[in-house]
């Protein structure tokens, strides 16, 4: 057959219905639709190396509707990608590269998870503000090391989303020039026909936003799609938004312009049919040499990298000092001085005397960190004086200034935390973003793709329970510390004290995947001012107040609840100074659980079944540690509008509750 680019768009059409039809499963229609944008972009404009799939000055390109995901397999195996025709033959299955929706670390050139409808768009925001951040700070005058666009197809579903919303907003008030999207407007849904529930004027919408629209392009038409791009990547001062027309499934004679087509393979007669339409000859999952040559993009990407290491390398040579550091944020590597930060970071909240809200004391940690580790780049969801988010020296970063480390992002919880996936995703920055524990729930989606992913992001969540008093049980997070801990490769803090507080930083920031902080309004006093105590926080789970013998009851706590814990010993012990009791802070369960099991059983002694747990907030997660036998001081009900201190007493979390369960419980096991 003729290679032309509508048979390269061809291929991808293929290669996308032989897939889905082999694993039985899958979305044919939207690879088969943008397929004619997808070769355009990746052949004519698309900064990238096969080789190399992290070259740090590559162009991202994210597919945020990733039920399309053999759109971009397509892509990758035609380019040159380590992804075989044998992996697209094992398309959604087991163990294999080309799972149902594009996943990150699992292949190649895939920049971020996508599925979720709208967060790739997201990403893509926060892709773009990283670009532009790190241009800022590295850049010098003849040596553009970091010069490259953000490309994010969108869909329909995408666009409906409400974190869409968010997200364009930001980036349009941001003005982020280096960020094309590209709607996929083929107006079709799983549903069928989106008038009925999608009337929007998507155009206007984008120009109130602040982004250059190019309305009304043909999606299969190269010349048209040419002119837009070109358009794009001209406007330097706005996001752009191409708005495609197509036809969903095009190429498919029967099926096209349907929904029929959205979501499941086309069949055997229609596939046949379509590769007669289109002129395809060649059997399934074959690839003409001479079509897979003109798609191969390994030499052309080898010269464009080779390029720009010689720039780099001139870089280097000329500005060793950020060409070390551009290298070393891009390898997600610590500043070499950070065991010295840890040092100054304890010393610092180790001084505090007075009782502090472990959100002031989590400000308190910023104003260490902030200064000594440049790729912190942090922000609120417009509770940063409430959050206690920014710290001294840090400035809002801006269309104006983009060196600026501290983003105001609006009351956008979900498009906060989104970016900050994309952020993490690009390389070179540790992002954190704050906002109420209860609010938690808007973004919650994106804390799970942050988790899947395995991305340095850290959370920071105040107002932890009802201890924040009279906003009332709207704003009363109950469930929430619950939630957060059942959801895999996240580590979530409540710290007790100051000096907890700071090993929660100092141990998010080492992590190697995302992190929650949860952290008090109401002040809390330092627990101990010994150095040592450092280590033993660090493991997630220690005894905070020893017993000289063994112990007989084990009072376990999280957070503000630990000095009821304390309160409550010190009255046991005022009746009877014979009791062995043993008070242990559980700062963080899931690093409490990566300790070997003797530190465990050391700190939870498997023969001690008189156990209590307390904690403000929902009780059940905390059997696994009392067992049966114990009890569990908490919520399992909404809050109420008071002080706080008169909502501690309401829901009986004082040392007297403590007390008087702790000696219903001795005495019901005998002890």
């Amino acid at each position: 057959m003729k290679v032309t680019p509508q048979t390269l768009a061809n291929a991808i059409r293929v290669l996308s219905v032989d897939a889905v039809q082999k694993a039985n499963s899958g979305h044919p229609g939207a690879p088969m639709g943008m397929a004619d944008i997808a070769e355009v972009l990746w052949r004519d404009y698309l900064q990238h190396n096969p080789n190399s799939p992290d070259w740090a000055n590559r162009d991202r390109f994210v597919l945020s509707n990733g039920h399309g995901s053999m759109l971009i397999y397509a892509l990758l195996h035609l380019t040159g990608y380590d992804l075989s025709i044998e992996d697209l033959k094992n398309f959604r299955q087991l163990g294999s590269k080309t799972a149902g929706h594009p996943e990150y670390g699992i292949t190649p050139g895939v920049e971020t998870t996508t599925g979720p409808l709208g967060q790739g768009f997201a990403n893509a925001v926060g892709m773009a503000l990283a670009e532009r951040s790190m241009a800022a700070e590295f850049n010098q005058p003849d040596f553009p090391i970091v010069n490259h666009h953000t490309y994010v197809f969108v869909g329909d579903g995408c666009l409906m989303e409400g974190i869409s919303h968010e997200a364009a907003s930001l980036a349009g008030t941001q003005r982020l020039g280096k960020l094309i999207a590209f709607y996929d407007d083929n107006g079709i849904s799983i549903d069928g026909q989106v008038q009925g529930w999608f009337a929007d004027d998507t155009p206007k919408r984008f120009e109130a936003y602040g982004w250059q629209v190019i309305p009304n392009v043909d999606g299969h038409d190269r010349e048209a799609l040419t002119k837009a791009i070109e358009l794009a990547q001209y406007e330097t001062g706005k996001p752009s938004l191409i708005c495609c027309k197509t036809v969903i499934g095009c190429g498919s004679p029967n099926q096209k312009g349907t929904a029929d087509i959205h979501g499941k393979p086309l069949g055997d007669d229609e596939i046949a049919a379509t590769r007669n339409a289109l002129g395809w000859t060649a059997a399934p999952f074959e690839i003409p040499e001479d079509v897979q040559a003109a798609w191969d993009a390994r030499e052309a990407g080898a010269e464009r990298e080779a390029t720009w290491q010689t720039l780099f390398e001139d870089y280097q040579a000329a500005h060793p000092d950020l060409a070390a550091a551009f290298l070393r944020r891009k390898t997600g590597a610590l500043p070499e001085d950070w065991s010295e930060t840890v040092g100054a970071l304890t010393a610092e909240l180790l001084s505090q005397e007075k009782p502090v809200a472990t959100r002031k004391a989590s400000e308190l940690c910023l104003n260490v960190l902030g200064p000594r580790v440049p790729e912190l780049l942090g922000g609120s969801a417009d509770l940063t004086g409430s959050n206690n988010t920014k710290w001294k020296a840090a400035e809002m970063q801006s269309a104006e200034h983009p060196s600026g480390r501290y983003l105001y992002y609006g009351v956008r919880e979900f498009g906060m935390t989104a970016i900050m996936n994309g952020m993490a995703l690009y390389k070179g920055f540790i992002p954190f973003g704050g906002t109420f524990l209860v609010f938690m729930d808007y973004a919650r989606n994106a804390v799970r793709l942050a988790a899947l992913m395995k991305q340095k992001v850290v959370m920071v969540y105040t107002h932890d329970s009802i201890g924040l008093g009279e906003d009332g049980p709207t704003h009363q997070p109950i469930e929430h510390l619950a939630s957060l801990r059942l959801m895999p490769n996240l580590n979530v803090w409540r710290p007790a004290d100051a000096l907890e507080t700071a090993v929660a930083w100092q141990k998010s920031i080492e992590n190697q995947g995302p992190s929650a902080l949860v952290l008090t309004r109401q002040g809390l006093p330092p627990l101990g001012k010994e150095v040592a105590r450092v280590k033993s926080i660090a493991r997630g789970g220690y005894i905070l107040d020893g017993c000289a013998e063994e112990p007989e009851l084990i009072l376990l706590a999280t957070g503000s609840e630990v000095q009821l814990a304390i309160e409550a010993k010190a009255l046991l012990l005022k009746s009877d100074a014979r009791r062995q009791i043993q008070v242990v802070s559980m700062p963080s369960t899931e690093v409490f659980e990566q300790q070997e099991a003797s530190y465990r059983e050391q700190v939870l002694p498997s023969h001690v079944t008189a156990r209590i747990a307390i904690e403000a907030g929902a009780t059940g997660l905390w059997r696994q540690y009392v067992g049966l036998e114990g009890e569990v001081i908490g919520l399992d009900c909404f809050g109420e509008s008071a002080p706080a201190k008169a909502l501690f007493e309401h829901f009986g979390l004082t040392a007297e509750s403590v007390v008087a369960v702790a000696e219903r419980l001795l005495v019901r096991l005998g002890a």
